[in-house]
């Protein structure tokens, strides 16, 4: 498997704006006019803003892609330059955390979006259970053919920004966005900017989350250490410049007022009104191959985590783990199915808390301490500007300094959850627990 490599630079930029656009910018821009009362230009700022933690995250993670091509991504770096029960702890809370939730949440909201799509009222059929069938035909296509996977990754990607791309442009020419952004600077103007704009950016982290789970891949990525670091600086700034048009359009043209009233059907909402009820579920199907386009991307990480580990003897019962089936193009099946039955059990978990309702969803904090991660690993880039490995002072001090301040904004917006510091001690247990658990091989 380490020798093997499947996927070129256009699949990893796929794969990075493939999972970073698909869910979120659907589902989450309702929650950022809510946090901004409604107001677009501040919701712009917030994209911006928040912008700074995935651009300059990026650009500082590329420093350690170009350096090390061996599996695991982040759990490699934190190994590599940190220490190995460094990357145990990132190891766990990878496997057992975040990218699980991830999926959960975005299957469940793929859930939704199908059930509207085909008028699914109730029953046996509901968005849960759809959900579920989504998490297991994802892992399916992924095990099977991972060519298929890396195939399904690019089409998606181009399929999903025809929907933002329509609906931006549409949005400036029929909307308000010049009168709702004049009026919007009036109101800023006389009332300020207040300290709850804070809590946007914790929805804003989710939609803009994902870049750094290409780097999972990396051993898989001809010419990694070309063309990782490439996709890292290329793939967050087109996504930004989508973000931005398309949140000004929908919001222009539907109405921040409306927007907060319909929630997660605005879109819905404005396909209808441009294009009727037929045009409406075609738009509809660019959605949902858009927020399948996540989940496989997410997916295809995620079936690698547990061999990650179990390679450098991490996890429990890391020999059957890390075996590799020659039969399945190399790919190690015993770590795709552990992946996939703690993606189930975190559907179970959403479900759960959704059913009682708690507020937010369970990937949401998940996202929000991911940031703290990637601040370690900003913080060894610095270090080795210091010790001279890396020479530039634009690469080595200002973009992982600005990285740190944009993971910052991340956290304190994290803050606002009510369940954040239930969360956080979770988060925090579980990387504990890796990092006590890795006993290095005498």
């Amino acid at each position: 498997m380490e020798n093997e490599k499947k996927y070129g630079l256009f699949t990893a930029i796929t794969m990075i704006v493939g999972i970073v656009i698909g869910s979120g910018i659907f589902f989450k821009a309702d929650d950022v006019l809510t946090y901004t009362n409604g107001n677009i230009l501040l919701g712009i700022l917030v994209f911006l803003v928040a912008a700074i933690a995935i651009i300059f995250g990026s650009l500082s993670i590329s420093q350690l892609a170009t350096r090390t091509d061996n599996p695991g991504g982040l759990i490699a770096y934190a190994e590599e330059f940190i220490n190995e029960k460094m990357g145990s702890a990132f190891g766990w809370f990878q496997v057992f955390l975040y990218l699980p939730s991830t999926i959960a949440v975005v299957a469940w909201v793929a859930g939704i979006y199908i059930c509207q799509l085909f008028n699914i009222q109730g029953g046996i059929l509901n968005p849960y259970t759809v959900g579920f069938l989504v998490i297991v035909s994802c892992y399916t296509i992924n095990i099977l053919s991972s060519k298929f996977g890396g195939y399904f990754q690019n089409a998606a990607m181009i399929i999903k920004l025809i929907p933002l791309v329509v609906f931006a442009i549409l949005g400036f020419i029929k909307g308000e966005v010049s009168t709702d952004i004049a009026a919007d600077i009036e109101v800023i103007k006389s009332t300020g900017i207040g300290i709850g704009i804070l809590s946007a950016f914790a929805p804003i982290a989710f939609a803009f989350d994902g870049w750094a789970i290409s780097t999972s891949i990396c051993h898989e990525i001809r010419d990694s250490k070309r063309n990782l670091p490439i996709a890292l600086i290329v793939s967050p700034i087109a996504i930004l410049i989508v973000y931005v048009v398309y949140f000004v359009g929908v919001s222009a043209f539907v109405g921040p007022d409306r927007v907060l009233e319909l929630g997660n059907d605005s879109i819905n909402e404005m396909a209808n009104i441009l294009f009727g009820p037929t045009g409406a579920k075609l738009v509809m199907i660019f959605v949902i191959i858009s927020v399948l386009g996540t989940i496989n991307g997410v997916s295809l990480a995620m079936i690698r985590m547990p061999y990650s580990l179990a390679i450098r003897n991490m996890i429990p019962f890391s020999k059957p783990i890390s075996k590799i089936n020659t039969s399945l193009a190399n790919l190690p099946l015993n770590s795709a199915l552990v992946a996939l039955a703690i993606t189930l059990g975190w559907f179970l978990l959403h479900y759960i808390t959704q059913s009682i309702g708690m507020e937010g969803d369970v990937s949401e904090i998940a996202v929000c301490f991911s940031y703290l991660n990637y601040s370690i690993l900003y913080l060894v880039i610095i270090k080795l500007a210091i010790k001279g490995d890396i020479k530039s002072k634009f690469m080595g001090y200002f973009v992982p300094i600005m990285a740190l301040i944009g993971a910052g904004i991340i956290l304190v917006g994290g803050f606002g959850n009510p369940m954040f510091k239930y969360y956080f001690i979770i988060c925090l247990s579980v990387m504990i627990i890796g990092y006590i658990y890795f006993k290095p091989k005498k």
